[in-house]
């Protein structure tokens, strides 16, 4: 008796699992074959580590393959052209942050602005002002002083024009009245490798590219890119820009993925239930998030576009203020912030 009471028991799990899944699976749109996402930066940057965990949660939840492929060039506006370009059928996405999307067209790279596109958030990143520890600087007013001492020939490494890194040195900048010496790569994580090296003192990426090698004493936080401390497990907390520059504007940095307007209808709608379903309650999202430092946020659709307002206005001025856009942000609709 009690061993078909285990039967049966074990029957009624296995059937609601299935039932479960099947519930899960049930969406408008039923991929029949690999999904492809471009990560239009080098492999291990912040694209890609996001990427990777988003296209596992997808896999889970729509039954296909999700291959995800790098292609870096150009301020990743290379692989966002071939995205925007593949056939509109749901299977081609890009992959990224959504304030260079959004700012391709004041650097004359690719004519396109955020609402040509279905976005689809997951995480929010911030940067932090790390040094190589070789470097004599062990405070943020310190590094200040030898930008100010030293102008143009401090080296700061970012993963190229208009990236993460490279707004966050242009703001900073911009706002103390120095200058730097840029030295670009091709991606977040050649970037941060190249300061470990010894190849430039200062770099200015993402905390999710820079965690590993801070953990290991490789890199020196000096502080984080927010108006708050952030407290990185393995490092400790870590101070906030303004503490020295209160007056510093730091909008959200939203990372995700998005397909080009003109995909199906039923693409769309069951990618706005599975960031319903799935990617609001991912515990593998939330997990890299907390150990990266970055924040869980994940969203969609009309929210999305304007929660990336902000950001791309902020992007796209100070690169146009910088000197490095050839149009004017107003000339394409983008306000001053």
């Amino acid at each position: 008796m009690k061993r078909t009471l285990r039967n049966l028991i074990a029957i009624l799990v296995v059937l609601g699992l299935v039932a479960g899944l099947a519930a899960a699976q049930d969406y408008p749109w039923q991929p029949d074959r690999p999904i492809t996402i471009i990560v239009p930066w080098a492999a291990g940057g912040s694209t890609d580590q996001v990427t990777r965990v988003i296209a596992s949660e997808l896999e889970g939840a729509l039954g296909v393959a999700v291959v995800v492929v790098n292609q870096p060039g150009a301020s990743g506006s290379i692989g966002t052209a071939n995205a925007l370009a593949a056939d509109k059928d749901g299977y081609t996405w890009a992959a990224g942050a959504i304030r260079d999307v959004g700012t391709y067209v004041v650097l004359g790279m690719l004519d396109t602005k955020v609402e040509d596109w279905h976005p689809y958030f997951a995480v929010s990143n911030t940067s932090i002002i790390v040094v190589n520890p070789n470097t004599p600087y062990q405070t943020f007013d310190q590094l200040l002083a030898a930008f100010e001492a030293n102008p143009g020939s401090i080296t700061v490494s970012t993963a190229g024009l208009s990236s993460a890194g490279h707004t966050v040195m242009e703001n900073i900048a911009q706002a103390a009245g120095l200058s730097y010496s840029h030295v670009p790569y091709d991606g977040g994580n050649p970037a941060v490798i190249a300061t470990v090296a010894g190849e430039a003192e200062v770099n200015t990426q993402l905390a999710v590219e820079q965690a590993e090698m801070l953990r290991a004493g490789r890199l020196r936080p000096l502080a984080v890119y927010a108006n708050q401390p952030l407290v990185l497990d393995g490092v400790g907390e870590i101070p906030p820009i303004t503490d020295w520059m209160p007056d510093l504007v730091i909008p959200s940095n939203y990372f995700g993925i998005w397909a080009p307007v003109g995909i199906p209808e039923e693409v769309v709608e069951t990618m706005n239930m599975v960031w319903e379903n799935v990617m609001k309650d991912s515990e593998a999202l939330r997990s890299y998030a907390a150990e990266r430092g970055a924040l869980f946020n994940p969203m969609y659709g009309d929210e999305a576009i304007a929660e990336a307002g902000p950001s791309i206005s902020h992007q796209a001025w100070t690169l146009y203020d910088g000197g490095k856009a050839v149009i004017s942000p107003a000339d394409v609709g983008i306000e001053r912030p």
